[in-house]
């Protein structure tokens, strides 16, 4: 039997991540490599640019699950649940606005502090998750390394351009 909360549950933040990469049209890629992300400078351990669709994916879901757990292990919105789903979904909102400030807006001194205020706001949303389940760590501990990588390399890539470097 499907459990459709569940699938529900694990679709959700995929929907917005996806709506999000809505705005990176034309900015990561292009045919003639011109795209903006193509022509900032960015740190020599910057991923290839495949790896952030299928990271961003497994971390939705493995993060709607989550939110899967508490909502199940509290039986439900009550109001055991209230604090944590709303930090979740609170968390989710400052993760899907991220995309437009750094690729269509190209304000990436901006998204270094949207990302530290995402980071703050993960890590709470992780921390009332694990008071309610402790396995839930184990599908927020993930997404939370790859926020602190990404944040390092949003602070590089910040550095890399603050002066409105190009590639030359």
């Amino acid at each position: 039997m499907i459990n459709w909360t569940a699938l529900g549950a694990m679709i959700l933040p995929n929907i917005g991540g996806w709506a999000g990469a809505l705005t990176m049209t034309g900015e990561v890629r292009s045919a003639n490599g011109t795209a903006w992300y193509d022509t900032i400078n960015k740190p020599s351990w910057n991923p290839p640019n495949w790896v952030f669709g299928p990271a961003w994916t497994a971390l939705y879901t493995g993060m709607g699950y989550a939110s899967y757990m508490v909502y199940r292990d509290c039986g439900g919105f009550t109001d055991d649940a209230l604090i944590p789903l709303a930090l979740y979904g609170g968390h989710l909102l400052i993760n899907w606005t991220w995309t437009p400030v750094f690729f269509k807006f190209h304000q990436i001194g901006l998204a270094l502090i949207h990302m530290f205020v995402l980071d703050a706001a993960a890590s709470a949303c992780t921390l009332t998750f694990f008071r309610i389940n402790k396995k839930t760590l184990f599908f927020m501990a993930p997404y939370l390394c790859w926020l602190t990588f990404a944040t390092c390399l949003n602070y590089s890539i910040w550095q890399l351009n603050k002066d409105g470097g190009k590639k030359s």
